[in-house]
Order: structure tokens, then sequence, then C-alpha cells
């Protein structure tokens, strides 16, 4: 997306062109061109704020990979949700997952109480007594103790701070064993305690590891569908912003033009020294200014060809508006050429005597010598 720009005259040189009387008037149009330049900037940071949020949208789409399926199916469709309906579905996805991880949960009791059931599992019900039984070097060996009274309370937790899902459970039913093996001698009765009790529990936890995947891979596609969603709003509200910065900037180019036009109806006429000191300002004009300069004629021109590889420019043929226009235009092309000039040591001067340049320079000043010549009495 192009940065916005607007072609306002300045105002401040409209004095050229404006009697005394007017200058009122004159102040008055330069605050209208600053509340316009205002709206510019404004209309700017959100033309800014689209051009970033399409470009981040564009890496994220380079960057993945694996396109989803939901995804694709859903792009064809340019099914745009609302925000509310968005909100709405979210909700009855939270609640059906909830249900379902409340299932998994259950029947994970299940399995863990045959194991705590075990006559074996006695020596894990309870936090370990390291006091009691003077085992100093407990916490130097056990990073994290774990015990079933301790995943029991955080499994009925109702604070937030309970197990997410059933895999953390499962890795603190094995913390527990593990720890005790680590600890524990090899041969040591509760070394072997726990060694059976994990066997028996991984292979209960295999019979329930299926659904446990199932679940996941569900959860995932919500959270795609849900991020889609999310994507898809998004765009929509940025499709949105991106027709009212249309309009907008359609209004602000409308005001300009209206605004040009009433500045150059309040201009005297041009005199004849003026118009030919215009042309020849003209023919000092760098390439790309005298580029434009040629479209501000061939707009009140239609006939006139700016792009022609041949043009004749009649300085005495153009309207006021015309003239005003070109007169407002070339004096700040020149003075910009001059301040780049001279903050470069006036290297670039000869880049500009390209061969359309002298081409146009050549026409306006073969139309002038035509009209200084007069015919014979």
């Amino acid at each position: 997306m192009e940065p916005v720009t607007a072609s306002v005259p300045d105002f401040g040189n409209a004095e050229m062109g404006v009697s005394k009387d007017n200058s009122v008037e004159v102040e008055q149009f330069r605050s209208r061109v600053d509340e316009i330049f205002h709206k510019v900037d404004e209309l700017e940071q959100k033309v800014n704020e689209v051009e970033q949020f399409y470009l981040n949208a564009s890496k994220k789409q380079q960057s993945s990979s694996k396109g989803s399926t939901i995804g694709k199916e859903r792009d064809k469709e340019k099914h745009v949700p609302s925000i509310k309906k968005q909100q709405q579905d979210a909700s009855r996805r939270e609640a059906a997952a909830a249900k379902r991880m409340q299932e998994l949960m259950r029947q994970f009791g299940t399995i863990l109480r045959q194991i705590t059931q075990h006559k074996w599992a006695w020596p894990f019900m309870q936090p370990v007594d390291v006091k009691g039984l003077g085992l100093h070097d407990y916490y130097e060996v056990i990073e994290k103790p774990m015990d079933f009274s301790t995943i029991k309370n955080q499994m009925e937790a109702k604070d937030g701070t309970g197990y997410k899902n059933v895999r953390e459970i499962c890795a603190d039913v094995r913390l527990v064993f593990n720890n005790a093996m680590k600890y524990n001698d090899e041969g040591s009765d509760v070394y072997l305690m726990a060694k059976t009790l994990l066997e028996k529990f991984e292979e209960k936890w295999q019979s329930l590891l299926p659904k446990v995947t199932e679940e996941e891979k569900k959860r995932e596609e919500e959270e795609a569908e849900a991020q889609l969603d999310m994507q898809l709003v998004r765009e929509a509200a940025h499709a949105k912003m991106l027709r009212e910065l249309s309009n907008e900037l359609y209004e602000v180019d409308t005001h300009l033009a209206q605004l040009r036009e009433t500045v150059v109806q309040k201009c005297r006429k041009m005199t004849t020294e003026e118009k030919r000191n215009l042309g020849t300002a003209i023919a000092r004009l760098s390439t790309e200014d005298l580029n434009k300069a040629l479209e501000i004629i061939a707009q009140n021109n239609p006939g006139f060809q700016a792009m022609a590889e041949e043009v004749e420019i009649d300085i005495d043929a153009q309207s006021e508006s015309t003239l005003w226009r070109l007169k407002f235009f070339v004096k700040d092309a020149l003075e910009g050429q001059h301040k780049s000039a001279a903050s470069t040591g006036g290297n670039n001067n000869n880049n500009h005597n390209n061969k359309r340049k002298k081409e146009i320079s050549d026409a306006i000043a073969k139309t002038a010598k035509k009209k200084s010549k007069k015919p014979s009495s």
C-alpha cells in the first residue's frame, strides 16, 4: 500500500496572485489547508496500521508449513463470524471441553483408586516423614517430593491451582514411584513395591491413553478454528477500515480540488511578462518536475498529451487557473531543486539536462518565438 500523500498547492505563495484586499481570505485558505494536512496525518496513521496488519498476516502465512483443513474450508466459505457469535462459540467449546476432561479425570480416578488400594501402596499414600525417619539427605536426592494424598488434594482443588489435564496427573503418579526408586536401594522392599506398582499403573494408563490423545487432537483443532475465527474477524475489521479510509481520502481529494479552484479563481489575470517568466522557469525544471508540470496542463486540456514524444506548450493559450497552478508548482519545485543542489554541492545540476527536457524547453521557446512574430503591414 502506498503512503498517503496529498498534492496541495503552497497557499503561502497564493499572495502572488491575490490582492492585498483579499489577505484575510488567504489566511482562511492557509487555515483550511492546515486542517487538511492534519486530516492527512491521521489517515497516514490508519493506513500504516492496516499495512502493518496485512504485513504480519502475510508473514504468518509464509511461516506456516501445514495448512489446516478447517482453515482451507473456512477460507473458501469466506465465513466471518461476528464478535458476539465468536464469544458464544468459544464459551460452548470451553464448556464441552471441560465436560470431556471431567470424564477423562473420572476414568483416571478409577485407575488411581485401583493403584492406591493395592496392598503395597501404603508407603506412598502420605508425604515421606523425612524428619521422623531421619532421612537427612532426602531433599538433596529428591528435587520434588510427591505422594498420593498431594495428588488427591490437587485433583479436588477448586481455586484454579489444580491439574489442567490428565497428563499432569499421570506425570505426578510416575513421580511418586520414581522418587521412591531413586532414593531407595534397588533390592529394598520399597524399591520393589514402587517398581511393581509403576508397571501396573503404566499398563492401565495405556488403556486410557488413546482417549487422552484423541481429546488433545480435538482440543488442538478447536483452538486452530478459534484462531482462524479471530483472524477473520480482524481481517473484516481492517477491510472495513480500508473502505472508510478510501472514502475519507476521496473526500480529502475533493476538498483539495475545490480549495485549489477557489484560490485560482481569486487570482488576478497574469501579465504577459509573468507568462514569459513562467515559460522560462518551466524550462529550468528537473525531468521529474517537468513531467508533473505537463500533467497540470493536461488536467484542463483533454487533448494535450503530456507523455507524447513531442509536445508544444502555448503558455498564452492556457487558462488563468492552469497558469497560476503552474506558477505555484514551479516556484516550489525550483526552490526544492535549489536546496537539493546546495546540499550536494551542485553536482547533480547536469543530471537534469536529458533529451526530454531539451525537447520540451525547445518547444516552449519555439512557441514563444511564433507568438513574438507579427505579420508585416
